[in-house]
């Protein structure tokens, strides 16, 4: 997702000095390494969670004995990739290049033939740690169309000219709005909100009763023409409605009332955060979903989405074009959102993203989106095995460990590379790694790569 920039702190890995990587080891040049760690960024934007409670922070320092993590900071995201505010730095001296973007723009093939062809020798993914404590905004991504046109126009607000499809992963509990809601959904809102209804209007209102009985055209129309009456309210009576439902849920709350119905919790919640926002009524619009660990949902282009709370593994196409609606102090452009966005109702267990089981590994489930960029293996390894492989293919990719400790090492490594909780590895094309269980524990570990 996108963010404010703060602050960045470097996650390193464990043990690199111990093992000799950093030691000036003499190798032969010709031999150059196609598996290595990485020391990868960290991003202290305000929304994180703080301190400990953070699954970044606690990557962070199980990953590296002298990080000393700050109690009352944001650690919001780790940064896996070659994203120029983010490039992750090489642990290992035999490597000429500081960053892993130097690294592979020297050395393309490592990305593997048809990824180094098909995205001009650049890796084309960026793969993250997010822990969110605070949501974020209500987003879309436009698709490579309309990306090219929207960085043609106005490159201050849309930097490149990609496509920003994602994948999160739950790691905790997570929650997040995605995608339109059934107009059903939509309209019980309208009779129990009097104040979304307010801001939507009667006309809008009675045109998404009457889709019901038309066809998926109308529907789409008739929920756009709501979307847009809600973003194009005035910002005055958008705060007078906003404090009426406010307070109206607080006397509820206080009285003992349930407020389930109408989301009320979370709305306090939302105007908590971001108050006179005009996206805390967007809650009554978006599918609300709780994903359990493991479970994930894909935010295709044109889809609005927001993360509410919780922490996740996220792969994205590079780039940081979004187009924002609310829930944010940043430009909200409310022309090109209303326009572009997939007026698609759908219930939300339909959103959730169901991943593949390996026919290759037992080990090993697949998240493949329907898009070239990425995709995402999740590997749960039962402590009792003592040597697992991970499969090679033909793609670069970047290996997470979140739980386990390990030593990683392949047919060509004349060292082995030590990996526990929070250590990060790039694994080149077609390179075979062998991972041997140092400790008796359950490993949970992503990997992000592009197969094409």
């Amino acid at each position: 997702m996108a963010a404010q920039r703060d602050k960045t702190l470097s996650s390193s890995f464990p043990g690199t000095i111990e093992s000799g990587l950093r030691g000036g080891v003499d190798v032969d040049p010709l031999s150059v390494p196609q598996v290595f760690p990485l020391s990868c960024v960290v991003q202290q934007y305000a929304w994180g969670k703080m301190g400990s409670n953070s699954e970044v922070a606690r990557l962070l320092a199980s990953s590296d004995p002298l990080a000393r993590i700050s109690e009352d900071k944001p650690y919001a995201e780790l940064w896996m990739g070659t994203h120029p505010r983010g490039d992750a730095k090489i642990l290992d001296n035999r490597i000429p290049q500081k960053t892993l973007g130097e690294w592979i723009a020297e050395n393309q093939n490592c990305l593997g033939s048809k990824v180094k062809d098909t995205f001009n020798g650049k890796l084309p993914f960026l793969f993250k740690v997010l822990s969110v404590e605070t949501a974020l905004s209500i987003q879309a991504h436009p698709n490579k169309e309309l990306a090219e046109k929207l960085h043609l126009q106005a490159p201050q607000h849309y930097p490149d000219a990609n496509h920003k499809p994602e994948l999160a992963i739950a790691l905790t509990t997570f929650q997040g709005l995605c995608g339109f809601r059934p107009v059903e959904e939509i309209l019980t809102f309208l009779t129990k909100v009097p104040e979304f209804q307010f801001l939507i209007g009667d006309n809008a209102t009675t045109q998404l009763k009457q889709s019901l009985s038309h066809d998926s055209q109308a529907m789409a129309s008739a929920l756009q023409s709501c979307f847009s009456h809600l973003l194009r309210s005035e910002k005055k009576v958008v705060v007078e409605q906003l404090n009426l439902l406010v307070k109206r849920i607080s006397q509820q709350v206080a009285a003992g009332n349930n407020v389930e119905d109408i989301c009320g919790e979370l709305l306090l919640q939302l105007h908590q955060q971001y108050p006179g926002d005009i996206g805390c009524f967007a809650i009554y619009f978006l599918n609300l979903l709780t994903l359990k660990p493991g479970e994930a949902m894909f935010l295709e282009a044109n889809v609005p989405h927001a993360y509410l709370k919780g922490d996740c593994v996220e792969c994205m196409a590079c780039s940081d074009n979004t187009v924002r609606a609310g829930l944010t102090p940043k430009f909200i452009d409310v022309p090109t959102l209303c326009e572009m966005l997939s007026y698609t109702p759908s219930p939300s267990k339909d959103r959730l993203f169901p991943p593949k089981w390996s026919q290759e590994d037992p080990y090993l489930t697949l998240y493949d989106p329907p898009v070239p960029d990425f995709t995402v293996m999740k590997m749960e390894v039962p402590g009792s095995v003592t040597e697992y492989k991970v499969l090679a293919v033909d793609s670069a990719s970047i290996l997470l460990m979140v739980h386990g400790t390990v030593t990683a090492s392949t047919p060509t490594a004349q060292a082995v590379i030590p990996l526990q909780s929070g250590g990060v590895l790039f694994i080149g094309a077609n390179e075979c790694v062998l991972l041997k269980l140092t400790v008796p524990e359950d490993l949970l570990i992503f990997r992000a790569c592009c197969l094409l």
